[in-house]
């Protein structure tokens, strides 16, 4: 089969595959992001060289309680706050660790480190942001009401910015932005997605959002913020999960997705950005 034709439906089936499971209901929704979770702990962990039995055991764990707590009310006061911030502490580890061109050798404890904050905590993340929103008084399940087009907003502005990013910096990049972790990204094509996903913000917010006539702008406000969130850091993430292939010595963290790689190949970008857009969410005024 020809390479982009096998890429393109390998494509569409992981899209069409997210996005009936988010939509679906917030039982498929967990599911699907639960196994997300295993394949990526896998990868993960084949990539910094530890054994997966224990990371698998460990994310199950911490997924499953928080997902518990998440549907059936348990409302453990500071949680949130806790674990954001864990995982906002190994995002700036992680950024330090992309920078540093002296140490690629990882300490066992700096990889459990990574895996926890980098990988495993990040999902969680992306859990609660379908639930920001408000509590409803009448269901006994859900702490908050479950919001899938947060979540599908988010995705697609990520896709906006990667393909945006790769067919402008493919036609007009000549500015290599970070060339010693990958040499294909240019500054022209971060500033094309970056345009790009402020446009899909625009459009999000006016028709698929589709605030009040009195909430518009500050849902464009939001929306744009996110964008600039999303092109920022998930091209970081994006980064930092290619530094470590680069240690590792492979080109991909996985083959389940032909064309593509492995399920981290595509989910760089979201667990590195989801705890900063709930942290926008966490901050920002009710």
């Amino acid at each position: 089969m020809n390479e982009t034709l096998q890429r393109a439906l390998s494509g569409a089936v992981y899209i069409l595959l997210l996005l009936s499971a988010v939509l679906y209901s917030t039982e498929s929704f967990f599911v699907l992001f639960y196994f997300f979770l295993l394949i990526a702990v896998f990868e993960f962990s084949k990539l910094v060289r530890i054994h997966s039995l224990v990371p698998a055991l460990l994310a199950s764990l911490i997924y499953g309680s928080s997902a518990y707590m998440l549907v059936y009310k348990v409302n453990i006061q500071y949680v949130d706050i806790v674990v954001l911030g864990i995982t906002l502490f190994v995002s700036l580890i992680s950024m330090i660790f992309l920078f540093d061109n002296k140490h690629t050798e990882l300490r066992r404890v700096s990889k459990y480190i990574f895996l926890i904050g980098y990988i495993i905590l990040p999902f969680i993340s992306i859990m609660n942001i379908t639930a920001l929103g408000e509590e409803d008084p009448n269901s006994v399940y859900l702490l908050k009401t479950y919001k899938p087009k947060i979540l599908i907003s988010v995705f697609i502005l990520i896709w906006t910015n990667d393909t945006f990013a790769y067919i402008v910096g493919k036609s007009i990049g000549r500015n290599k932005l970070f060339e010693r972790i990958s040499p294909k990204k240019t500054i022209e094509g971060f500033l094309g997605g970056l345009f790009f996903s402020l446009l899909a913000a625009f459009l999000i917010s006016k028709f698929y959002m589709q605030p009040k006539p009195i909430h518009f702008q500050k849902s464009l406000i939001i929306w744009g913020i996110t964008a600039v969130l999303i092109s920022v850091f998930g091209t970081i993430g994006d980064l930092i999960e290619s530094k470590f292939k680069r240690i590792a010595g492979v080109k991909d963290s996985g083959n389940i997705m032909p064309g593509h790689g492995g399920i981290l190949d595509r989910l760089d970008s979201i667990i590195f950005v989801a705890p900063f857009i709930f942290l926008l969410y966490k901050i920002l005024p009710k």
